[in-house]
């Protein structure tokens, strides 16, 4: 009679987790590149320092 523990290896593995995580990223490097082109657009534009710090701040955050 099983005790309700079970080697999880023995399960067959399946994509869902890996491909949430995919989207995830995908998402996030999205974001960033839209970010970039906000960024691009402002007036009076920001110095390319300025725009890492942005990008780097807001990475940090997601």
């Amino acid at each position: 009679m099983s005790d309700g523990n079970f080697n999880r290896a023995l399960l067959p593995s399946t994509p869902y987790r890996s491909g949430v995580r995919m989207g995830q990223q995908q998402t996030k490097a999205k974001a960033v590149s839209v970010l970039r082109l906000a960024l691009d657009s402002v007036e009076p534009p920001l110095s390319v320092e300025q725009k890492e710090a942005v990008v780097q701040y807001f990475e940090r955050e997601l």
